[in-house]
C-alpha cells in the first residue's frame, strides 16, 4: 500500500477579509508564484493569478442537489481553517517517481448547508473540491464550472462529437473565441495564455460522472456530465461501419448500447460525499506538464495491503499486426500454433506478457470459453512454464452482466490480467464500474487495462493493479485513414506532431496504452532534393513535393506509421505505462533483433523523472531513472533538431557505460535508419543528441 512517510500540518496566516457587502479569501503557492483569489459575495467565484499576472478571469463554480441546495451560491460561512502539509507519498506502481514530494496551502471554509470547499495551492497549480456532509440520499442536480477566459487565450482543444465516446482526440490548436457555441471537450485540455499554459483535468473521481466543457457564450467554458443513466438498450449492428448504430439491420452489436432514458440529475449519492477534484496544473515551463504528478497526489492511496503480485512489464500484442507471422510451417491466425509463437517470441526476449485480442474467445459475447482452434487452459500453462504472463481481451458489456463470475474463471485458468473495451461512457454508473472491476480483479489477483476507455482519474492509485489507460489516439489510428477530425485535414493524424504533444497534455493525467513499437517506419519527405540524386523518392513524376499521405499507407494486416525507427523506440522512456505493448509481429522483431534488444531493456515503471528540455508540440528531451541505471528519450516533431543535453542527473565522479539508439545519417530518407552506439560517459560531459525530422534519441546509462 502507499502511505505519507512524513506529513506536517499546522496553522498558518491567509487572508480573510469580511466587509459589508464581500467576503474575500487569499490562498498562495508554498514559493508564492500563484495566488488564488476566492470571492464568495453572492456565488462563489475564484481569480487565479501567475506571477503576479491575471490567467484565468474568473472561475464560479456550484453544486445543486435535489434537496433544493445550492453549494456556490449566497453561501453563508460557519467557519474556516487553514493548513500547511508537507508528505512524501510513496507510490506502488509509479509512472513517473517512486516517492512524490508533496507541499501544498489549503483552505477549508465550511458552509451552513452542510457543505465545505476545500482550495489547495500547489507549485505547480490549484485544486479545489466540495464536500457535501450531509448523510441523507440525494441526487446532484449539476455541477457547475464556468471558466471566464479573455480574448487572446488559445487552447489545445480535444474536440467531442458525443459524449459516448471513446475519448481518443487530437489536440488542436485554436482560439478559445474561435469555438463555437455547443463545441465540447473531454479532457485533460490544455490553454495557452501568453507564456503560461494551463492544463485542466480531474481527481478522484469515483462513483461520479466524468467531466466535459463545453463552449458557451464569449469566451466562456462551462461544464457538462452525462446525466444518470436509468435505462439502455443494444443497438444495432452493422458489419460495414463497426460498433456504430445502423437502422434496420437485424443483429445486435455486441459492445455499443444505446442509451434510451436519463435521469434529470448526474448522480445519485447515499449519504456524505467528497466530489472530484477539479485541477489546474499550471507553469511557464514546459517542462511542469510532463513532470507534475499532481492528478496522482490527488488521488486516494491504495485499498491493497498487498501489490507484490503487481507485475508491470511488456506485451507482446497481436492485434496491431493482424496476428501476421510468417517464415513458420503452420497457418498463421488465432490459434494454438501462433499463440505459442507470440510465447516462445516473449520468452526468448524475456518480455512479461502476451496478450489475446478480439478473437480468442467464442464469440465476443460467449466468453467463457476459447474459440475451437485455442485451448486456453493448455496456452496459459505452456505460458506459464516459459515464465510469460497472458492477459485476455473482452467487451464490457457482457463482462458487465457477470463481473464475479467471469473474473474469477480467468483467474482459475491462470490468467494474469484483463483488457476491458468498448466502454465509451464516463456517467456514474460506468465510472462506478470502473471501480468494481479493479476492486473484483484485485480479489482474484487480476490485472487491467482499460481500454475503450475515459482518462485515468484517481482509480489507478487506489486500485494499483490497474496499470494502463487507452483514451489516448495512439499506433492503433494508423491502421485506418481517419478523416472526421475537427480542424483536421490529415488524414493520418497520429504523426510526429501529435505524438509531441499528448506528453504534455494526455498524460499529464496519468499512463496511456498508446501502444508503441511499429518496425515499419516512413518519412514525411519534406528534405531539400539535390539534381545529384538520380531518383528523388520526395517528389512525383510531376516534380511536386510528395505529402506525408503520399508516402503513408492504411495497411490493416501490416501496418507502418511516420516517423523514425528511432522516434517509436524512445516511446518506450518518454511515453509512461506501467503495462506497455510491442505492437509489431514477433517475426519482423526476429529480423530487427538489435532494436527488440534495446527495447526489453527500458523498464516500464520509474524511481525518478527530470525533463530536460521540453515544448509542447515539438520536441521533449527526459531522463528517467530506474535502480541506479538511467534512461533517456529525447523525441522531436517534423523539425530536425539537435541537443547539447547536461548529464548533471548522473552521479558525480562515476563512469557510465551508455548505449546509444539514434536516428541514422540516411533517416530523413529512410526512416527505418538508424544507428547503435556505445560509448563511456559521467556527469560532467555533455551528450549530443541530433535528430531527423520525426526523429528519436534513445540512451541508456549503467553504472561502470
Amino acid at each position: 500500500m502507499d502511505f505519507h512517510r512524513t506529513k506536517i500540518s499546522y496553522l498558518i496566516t491567509f487572508f480573510l477579509v469580511f466587509t459589508l457587502n464581500a467576503q474575500e479569501f487569499k490562498v498562495v503557492s508554498p514559493n508564492t508564484n500563484i495566488n488564488v483569489d476566492l470571492d464568495i459575495t453572492y456565488k462563489s467565484c475564484l481569480t487565479i493569478n501567475y506571477k503576479g499576472k491575471k490567467i484565468i478571469d474568473k472561475i464560479c463554480i456550484d453544486v445543486m442537489t435535489s434537496d433544493k441546495r445550492n453549494f456556490g451560491l449566497n453561501p453563508k460561512v460557519l467557519s474556516t481553517n487553514s493548513i500547511i502539509v508537507k508528505e512524501n507519498i510513496k507510490l506502488d506502481i509509479p509512472n513517473k517517481d517512486k516517492v512524490i514530494e508533496s507541499e501544498f496551502n489549503e483552505l477549508t471554509i465550511k458552509f451552513d448547508q452542510e457543505n465545505e470547499l476545500i482550495i489547495r495551492v500547489f507549485n505547480d497549480g490549484v485544486a479545489y473540491r466540495f464536500v457535501d456532509n450531509n448523510p441523507k440520499s440525494k441526487n446532484i442536480i449539476d455541477e457547475k464550472m464556468d471558466l471566464f477566459f479573455n480574448d487572446e487565450t488559445l487552447t489545445y482543444f480535444p474536440w467531442e462529437e458525443s459524449m459516448y465516446s471513446h475519448n481518443e482526440r487530437l489536440y488542436n490548436l485554436t482560439k478559445v473565441s474561435s469555438l463555437k457555441q455547443g463545441d465540447f471537450c473531454s479532457l485533460p485540455v490544455m490553454f495557452k495564455l501568453n507564456d503560461v499554459k494551463v492544463l485542466f483535468s480531474e481527481s478522484s473521481l469515483y462513483n461520479y460522472p466524468g467531466m466535459f466543457l463545453e463552449k458557451k457564450s464569449e469566451n466562456t467554458l462551462s461544464t457538462k456530465f452525462s446525466k444518470y443513466v436509468l435505462e439502455t438498450e443494444p443497438a444495432i449492428f452493422d458489419p460495414t461501419i463497426g460498433d456504430q448504430i445502423q437502422i434496420g439491420a437485424e443483429e445486435e452489436s455486441d459492445r455499443t448500447q444505446k442509451i434510451v432514458k436519463e435521469a434529470n440529475y448526474i448522480a445519485k449519492l447515499e449519504g456524505r460525499k467528497k466530489l472530484p477534484w477539479r485541477v489546474f496544473i499550471i507553469s511557464d515551463n514546459d517542462r511542469t506538464f510532463v513532470e507534475s504528478n499532481l492528478v496522482t497526489q490527488l488521488s486516494e492511496s491504495s485499498q491493497l495491503e498487498d501489490t507484490s503480485w503487481i507485475k508491470p512489464g511488456k506485451v507482446a500484442w497481436d492485434w496491431w499486426n493482424a496476428n501476421n507471422v510468417y517464415g513458420v510451417d503452420f497457418k498463421a491466425g488465432i490459434n494454438q500454433e501462433t499463440y505459442k509463437y507470440y510465447i516462445d517470441f516473449a520468452s526468448e526476449n524475456n518480455i512479461e506478457y502476451i496478450l489475446l485480442d478480439e478473437g480468442w474467445t467464442k464469440s465476443t459475447t460467449q466468453i467463457y470459453e476459447a474459440n475451437p482452434n485455442i485451448q486456453i487452459e493448455e496456452l496459459i500453462e505452456y505460458a506459464s512454464s516459459k515464465n510469460v504472463g497472458v492477459f485476455l481481451w473482452v467487451l464490457w458489456k457482457p463482462l458487465d452482466k457477470d463481473m464475479e463470475g467471469l473474473l474469477k474463471l480467468y483467474s482459475s485458468w491462470g490468467a494474469a490480467g484483463v483488457k476491458i473495451d468498448f466502454m465509451k461512457r464516463n456517467d456514474q454508473y460506468m465510472v462506478r464500474s470502473y471501480e468494481k472491476i479493479a476492486e473484483v480483479a484485485a480479489k482474484y489477483k487480476i490485472l487491467v487495462n482499460f481500454h475503450g476507455a475515459f482518462k485515468p482519474s484517481g482509480i489507478e492509485r487506489r486500485w494499483p493493479n490497474v496499470l494502463t489507460y487507452e483514451g489516448v489516439m495512439g499506433n492503433e489510428q494508423n491502421k485506418w485513414k481517419v478523416s472526421n477530425f475537427p480542424f483536421s485535414d490529415n488524414i493520418y493524424p497520429v504523426d510526429p506532431e501529435h505524438n509531441l504533444t499528448i506528453p504534455f497534455i494526455r498524460m499529464a493525467a496519468g499512463p496511456m496504452d498508446f501502444t508503441p513499437g511499429a518496425m515499419t517506419n516512413v518519412n514525411r519527405f519534406d528534405y531539400k532534393w539535390s539534381p545529384a540524386d538520380l531518383s528523388p523518392p520526395g517528389f512525383n513524376a510531376l516534380g511536386q513535393p510528395l505529402s506525408t499521405q503520399d508516402n503513408m499507407h492504411a495497411i490493416n494486416t501490416r501496418p507502418m506509421v511516420t516517423g523514425t525507427r528511432s522516434h517509436q523506440v524512445a516511446m518506450y522512456t518518454v511515453f509512461e505505462s506501467p503495462l506497455q505493448m510491442m505492437c509489431d509481429s514477433p517475426s519482423l522483431y526476429k529480423k530487427e533483433q538489435d532494436t527488440v534488444d534495446f527495447i526489453t531493456q527500458i523498464p516500464t515503471v520509474w524511481d525518478e523523472t527530470v525533463v530536460l528540455e521540453a515544448a509542447v508540440s515539438d520536441y521533449i528531451v527526459l531522463a528517467r531513472r530506474s535502480g541506479e541505471n538511467w534512461y533517456l528519450g529525447a523525441m522531436t516533431d517534423w523539425e530536425s533538431r539537435d541537443f547539447d543535453i547536461n548529464l548533471s542527473f548522473l552521479n558525480e565522479n562515476t563512469n557510465y557505460s551508455v548505449q546509444i539508439f539514434k536516428d541514422g545519417i540516411n533517416a530523413d530518407r529512410n526512416a527505418m535508419d538508424y544507428k547503435i552506439d556505445q560509448k563511456t560517459t559521467s556527469s560532467d560531459t555533455p551528450l549530443k543528441i541530433q535528430m531527423s525530422s520525426g526523429g528519436g534519441f534513445s540512451a541508456i546509462f549503467t553504472k561502470n
